[in-house]
């Protein structure tokens, strides 16, 4: 009976503590590491966000800029670090989902090493060409494409890459060939659709936009389920292609020992964060979805993506490099 009693109060005392712990967080600075560089996408975001959680947990996040090896090895030295709450990063689509399946030996594993804080935010393809291409839709682009088999170029920022994995998504869904024309990075691809050396590409919609305006690209539709809110005139590629989706997002990612309440509280903040006016300005000027969703949501589109795009690498037959 003795023993009995000692058990009982034992398990209260460690429910007592595990939640004093999490009353208790954040009791010291966070560091948050960025596998990219300043000025990045993935450091705005992150730098914007942490400053306002920082005022409501009245700790300070440190941001610790790693770039290199396509944002691996700044993931990897969040795997290395304690898991007590003190040490998150920035993860991206495009790190978390692409590369492991285009790059040998990623020091970590994306399903057993990480959990999710909290989507920060989403971003959208776009499907551009240059003006004087014989169409003016996608549902052209798909015929053409079919009846000129090989002929139809397609651009990228590389072998491998976010936009390469995109454009064979998208030619999974709608089969057709098409000449594969991959550049060192989105500037020299967008410079030579414009010069019309390059047919077509997927790329961020911001990041089109600006060339759309001024004349220089076509804009054919957004890689979205719907169109979006602030340019409703703009087609979903979904309408004309059923179920085509493809796009990018920045979160905040967590060793997957860290515990369930640390990350609860995080997730909390960042959302509050995240629905303040200023942030949610500075999230449209750079043409971002701002999402308000749970740990568990994260987990499973980090799970979802990492999937597609793994099984669009077994398709082509990409040999990770």
């Amino acid at each position: 009976m003795a023993l009995v009693r000692f058990l009982a109060v034992a398990a209260a005392l460690g429910v007592a503590t595990g939640n004093a712990t999490a009353q208790n967080y954040p009791a010291k600075p966070i560091r948050v590491i960025v596998p990219q560089p300043a000025g990045d996408t993935c450091d705005v975001l992150t730098r914007l966000i942490t400053m306002k959680m920082a005022t409501r947990l009245g700790q300070q996040f440190v941001v610790d800029n790693r770039p290199g090896a396509s944002g691996t090895i700044g993931l990897a030295l969040l795997t290395q670090a304690p898991a007590d709450g003190y040490t998150i990063a920035c993860g991206q689509g495009g790190n978390m989902s692409v590369v492991p399946h285009a790059m040998k030996n990623v020091p970590y594993d994306v399903l057993k090493d990480f959990s999710g804080i909290a989507i920060v935010a989403t971003n959208y393809l776009a499907l551009a060409v240059h003006p004087a291409v014989p169409f003016n839709n996608v549902a052209d682009l798909v015929k053409y494409a079919k009846a000129n088999p090989g002929k139809l170029s397609f651009g990228s920022n590389g072998e491998g890459a976010f936009i390469h994995f995109t454009t064979e998504l998208f030619r999974s869904y709608v089969g057709f060939e098409y000449l594969h024309v991959p550049f060192k990075g989105i500037g020299p691809m967008v410079q030579e659709m414009m010069g019309g050396r390059v047919d077509a590409a997927f790329s961020s919609f911001t990041g089109f936009y600006p060339y759309v305006k001024a004349g220089k690209l076509k804009l054919l539709g957004v890689a979205r389920a719907t169109r979006a809110p602030n340019y409703p005139d703009i087609p979903a590629i979904a309408e004309t292609v059923p179920g085509f989706t493809s796009g990018g997002w920045f979160g905040l990612v967590a060793s997957s020992k860290m515990s369930k309440e640390s990350i609860a509280i995080l997730n909390r903040e960042a959302n509050w964060a995240m629905q303040q006016p200023d942030v949610r300005e500075k999230m449209i000027t750079l043409g971002l979805d701002v999402p308000n969703e749970s740990p568990e949501f994260f987990d499973k589109v980090i799970r979802s993506d990492f999937d597609k795009y793994g099984a669009v690498a077994r398709k082509i037959g990409l040999v990770p490099k």
